[in-house]
């Protein structure tokens, strides 16, 4: 935390980088209590800590406490790390950095979650926690509500309330040729309404391709995910987005 004025505003190259060596043998010295290894450990580690900064957008006047937060992330991973597991530092810390900056960010938010909801995230995110350590497959949502003891309704309204808000039109995934919108991963119910009400629908689907009919009756009377059609179907979610236009304009030329 004594580096939070040093660092600001300076070239992050001037942070000393670690080799995996180097950072094995301090994480031996840091687990025998040797404190100038635990310095030296996390300040050569800021640089992390910037880079997950880097992630989030911010108001500015909120970085100095964004830096904060997020070395607070960086000290409770060193706490909580355990040198002998096998496991790259960097890999427990990054997500340890970043749940302290979304508790931040949640927490001085205009939107404000009931005391409650938190707590029981908190513990959601415990017990996936506690199986990674235990080297265990992330649980699934009904193993996490036996596991703690609550109801699936809770555990999923508790991840609801929490998870970060993010705009209709920010890229949902790129793959390098094309890009998606998180909007085009969400059924149109008002489209979908239009088109049902069509007393020709069923005869202009019939006339579609096999994949075409597939994907439209998946994500138009399913109300599947382009993500969750590319996995029934077995194929790239570029791909589910073309077939999906591709038809649907087959579609709209059929009904006029």
């Amino acid at each position: 935390m004594s580096y939070k004025v040093f660092i600001c505003g300076i070239d992050t190259s001037k942070i000393p980088k670690l080799s995996q060596k180097e950072s094995s043998e301090l994480l031996i010295k840091i687990s025998e209590g040797d404190k100038k290894a635990r310095e030296r450990f996390l300040y050569s580690n800021l640089r992390l800590v910037l880079s997950v900064i880097h992630r989030f957008n911010f108001d500015p006047m909120l970085t100095d406490d964004i830096f904060q937060v997020a070395c607070l992330g960086l000290t409770k991973a060193l706490n909580n790390f355990k040198f002998n597991l096998g496991v790259q530092f960097s890999t427990y810390a990054v997500p340890m950095i970043i749940g302290e900056i979304r508790r931040f960010l949640r927490e001085n938010s205009s939107v404000k979650v009931s005391r409650s909801l938190r707590d029981i995230a908190y513990k959601v995110m415990q017990t996936k926690e506690k199986y990674r350590n235990e080297g265990l497959n992330e649980p699934d949502m009904r193993t996490i509500a036996a596991d703690i003891g609550i109801s699936l309704f809770d555990v999923s309204m508790a991840l609801d309330a929490i998870s970060d808000p993010i705009s209709l039109y920010e890229p949902a995934y790129f793959d390098g040729e094309d890009s998606e919108l998180v909007m085009d991963q969400i059924a149109d119910k008002n489209k979908e309404d239009i088109i049902i009400e069509n007393l020709d629908l069923q005869s202009a689907i019939d006339a579609l391709a096999q994949r075409e009919q597939e994907v439209i009756k998946l994500r138009f009377f399913e109300g599947k995910t382009q993500t969750e059609v590319s996995k029934c179907c077995n194929v790239s979610q570029a791909q589910v987005s073309r077939i999906e236009n591709c038809a649907l304009k087959k579609l709209e030329a059929a009904l006029r």
